[in-house]
């Protein structure tokens, strides 16, 4: 009885809020949600949503929507079996862009903003997303102090010149706000540059996961969460319906049944530019692999 009232607290909550936040806003601030019109005939489980998870590379006055991704996670929910995967592209593959030639698939929002992002990975991964959810570092940042912080088990110790001097050491540790963010983005100190600063950024994924779930008994800890997000939420195409699916899919994440992968490729130069041609037989094992449970079983 208390979990179903919990349940239809959350639903009021995100209805009400999304009577009063506007559609299709055409200034998004820290994070916003897009909803992605899947070809029909696919053959994706109607129990799995996919959301494509980007954190965005905008300053100060740019359009979050309009500049490169600086992360870009694929992740799968079960809705029935609670299971949950992430697929890790790295910002530098060199892919087709529809209707842009060839670039790096960060780019791709550059040029046609999240729809065309989705794209470019559905393409890649074979799994067309649902959803692109385009955060902001400084979105990002709250999100994870709102939570109280993440703990993440840390392979190795780095550091980064501009970002961390101190850096973080080996093992497990506790990383909030701008620290965290700035964990899942460091790439040249660390020994496989942009793959292992992917699987830095599962990390900080699986962190807040496991930090929520923690949470989510404690008396109006999720009730604050929603109407944290939904304050700072813009949405495309989103009903309050979906927002609600979505939101239980988060929250009712197993982290035992949590699996991810990130993609594999070849570094190279093209223009003068370095870039990372991708493993499109691995990306697409992949995608075959979780596109109807949301399990990877080998990566």
């Amino acid at each position: 009885m208390r979990a179903l009232i919990r349940t239809t607290l959350l639903a009021l909550l995100l209805g009400v809020t999304a009577l009063v936040i506007p559609d299709s806003t055409p200034a998004p601030v820290q994070l916003t949600l897009v909803k992605i019109d899947r070809a029909k005939g696919v053959d994706v489980s109607p129990d799995t949503i996919w959301v494509l998870a980007v954190g965005s590379d905008a300053r100060p006055r740019e359009d979050p929507l309009r500049t490169r991704g600086d992360a870009l996670q694929l992740i799968g929910f079960n809705t029935t079996t609670h299971a949950a995967t992430v697929i890790g592209i790295p910002r530098d593959f060199w892919v087709p862009l529809p209707g842009h030639g060839s670039n790096r698939i960060n780019a791709a929002m550059y040029y046609g903003g999240p729809k065309l992002l989705g794209r470019a990975v559905g393409n890649l991964v074979g799994v067309q997303p649902d959803y692109v959810a385009v955060a902001t570092f400084s979105g990002l940042a709250d999100l994870i102090s709102g939570i109280g912080g993440i703990t993440v088990n840390n392979p190795r110790a780095f550091a980064d010149a501009h970002l961390h001097p101190q850096g973080w050491r080996k093992g497990r540790i506790t990383i909030n706000g701008m620290k965290a963010v700035e964990f899942a983005r460091v790439r040249k100190s660390l020994p496989r540059g942009d793959f292992d600063r992917s699987a830095n950024q599962q990390r900080v994924i699986r962190g807040i996961q496991r930090r929520v779930a923690e949470r989510a008994a404690q008396p109006g800890f999720l009730e604050g969460q929603v109407l944290s997000v939904m304050r700072h939420l813009h949405t495309q195409g989103v009903s309050p319906t979906e927002m609600f699916r979505i939101a239980q899919a988060v929250a009712q994440v197993d982290p035992a049944k949590v699996t991810g992968c990130v993609l594999s490729g070849t570094g190279t130069s093209i223009n003068g530019a370095s870039v990372i041609l991708p493993n499109t037989a691995l990306a697409r094992r992949l995608g075959n692999d979780a596109r109807r449970d949301a399990v990877i079983r080998r990566c």
